[in-house]
């Protein structure tokens, strides 16, 4: 235990923002940089080094949380690193994205404030990256055997680089002009500037990972002859297909999906946009979904100089405790606060989309919405709620569907899907196919990062059992297993 006195002497302290009126001016990260490491080490110092750590079961990872708390109490960096690399190919992912599971079942968590676990990740990593502690590692020997991964997402790298280091030549292909996947274009820069990305691909090529850009297998590549070049395939293509609003004036210019929002404005950040064809700046925005992508919508049109930007949940608006049927260590659904939201803007919950209302050039104008109550389980309007708002751009962000089907990836495979839309596989992670895997959200469905890199992993066991018979490498988790929730 770093300190036995830790969690009743020290308070829980987390990152710094930079003040909203500075940040919202730039794309950069919203944190103070380095505002963490003067007071990590006492953070770390919190945790309790539980005879039964929760923490572990709350991370689909099973990152060795009280072990590289340990180490970063003690300020022993590349010890800490090695600890948190044991189980997670790309911490300065998840230190970033994550909603960290973790902290909500971390014991302490049940009568005080959780160890800032997610903050202590991030901070071993951005450390042990500035003292040259993160180096490439390629296989001491080849197997000869050769593994195609489709899909250069958080699932796609993870398989990538674990099957590398067992020896295997891995070319990732995706259909983008850069690789990252959701990482690269779905997040915005201001949660994770894309350096991050940058300097792992560079570790992974240094290891001997392929990576082939701007390259769709079912259309650029046809899917069959991928298998014959390949001994193994992994499918780490995600869940691409975004739940549409099929509502009156769908139609109208300046309605779009979120993945056709955020993107663009990534790419003005890349340099190939001097200025995005979809932007917020003098427009009232609408942002339709509560989750974590809506809020990357709401921060980005707070960057683009929206007139106002409003935010629809149809879910009715959480407490701020946990309810007793979200008991610890669960994973409690509260009312969450994100730097985004800080930044400004209205959030309505219970309330649905009617129609669109558009002017005489096909351009939305404005979003006519009723509240809603779930009645005998069913969601049902209340009469004499119904209200106009207005709004010049509509970005759709309530999550994805499934696996994109319309590029022929799946068909020409000849994949099995399961029940949910997902390619089904079985306990190796291998699909109805020969050689062919699935891993992440095309697998699962719609995800978190966590278990995005942890079926990576996973999955990479199952193909490299597949190609020599055996496999040293972890599985955290399996197809199976769902997330600490009731």
């Amino acid at each position: 235990m770093a300190d036995p006195k830790g969690f009743l002497t020290t308070g829980r302290e987390v990152a710094e923002t930079r003040p909203v009126g500075e940040r919202v001016k730039d794309w950069n990260e919203v944190y103070v940089p380095g505002s963490l490491l003067p007071i990590i080490s006492k953070q770390a110092g919190r945790c309790m080094d539980c005879g039964i750590p929760f923490c572990h079961n709350g991370c689909p990872l099973g990152n060795l949380i009280p072990e590289w708390n340990d180490y970063a109490y003690r300020e022993d960096w590349a010890a800490a690193s090695e600890r948190l690399h044991a189980t997670n190919n790309f911490p300065e992912f998840t230190g970033r994205l994550c909603p960290a599971p973790c902290e909500s079942a971390c014991v302490l968590g049940i009568n005080q404030p959780a160890v800032t676990i997610k903050n202590v990740e991030v901070s071993i990593i951005d450390k042990a990256w500035g003292n040259g502690d993160v180096t490439p590692q390629p296989p001491e020997r080849l197997s000869g055997k050769t593994v195609a991964v489709i899909g250069s997402g958080p699932a796609g790298l993870a398989a990538a680089q674990q099957l590398t280091r067992a020896g295997h030549t891995v070319a990732v292909y995706e259909r983008a002009d850069r690789i990252g996947g959701l990482l690269r274009y779905g997040i915005p820069e201001f949660k994770m500037e894309k350096s991050h990305i940058n300097r792992r691909i560079e570790q992974m090529r240094a290891e001997g990972t392929k990576f082939r850009t701007e390259t769709e297998i079912g259309r650029d590549i046809d899917a069959a002859k991928l298998r014959r070049r390949y001994d193994a395939v992994v499918i780490a293509a995600g869940a691409t297909v975004s739940r549409d609003l099929p509502v009156p004036g769908r139609e109208l210019n300046g309605v779009h999906f979120a993945m056709e929002y955020l993107p663009l404005a990534n790419k003005v950040q890349e340099g190939d946009l001097t200025v995005s064809p979809i932007t917020a700046e003098g427009k009232h925005v609408v942002v339709i979904g509560g989750g974590d992508t809506g809020a990357d919508c709401v921060g980005t049109a707070h960057r683009q100089g929206a007139l106002s930007v409003t935010q629809l949940e149809i879910m009715p608006k959480p407490g701020e405790e946990r309810n007793a049927n979200q008991p610890w260590p669960t994973f409690p659904m509260l009312y969450k606060v994100t730097s985004a939201h800080e930044e400004g803007g209205e959030r309505v919950y219970a309330v649905s989309t009617t129609h669109f209302e558009g002017d005489e050039d096909g351009n939305v104008q404005a979003l006519h919405l009723v509240e809603v109550e779930f009645k005998d389980g069913k969601l049902e309007q209340k009469p004499g709620t119904e209200r106009v708002i207005p709004a010049q751009l509509v970005t759709l962000a309530m999550g994805f569907t499934g696996t994109d089907q319309a590029n022929g990836l799946v068909q020409q495979f000849g994949l099995e899907l399961d029940e949910r839309g997902n390619v089904a596989r079985d306990a190796d992670y291998a699909t109805n196919v020969d050689g062919v895997f699935v891993a992440g959200d095309a697998g699962r469905g719609q995800s978190l990062i966590v278990w995005a890199i942890a079926e990576g992993r996973s999955a990479a066991r199952g193909v490299d059992r597949f190609l020599t018979g055996a496999s040293a490498l972890p599985a955290p988790i399996r197809p199976t297993d769902r997330s600490l929730m009731v």
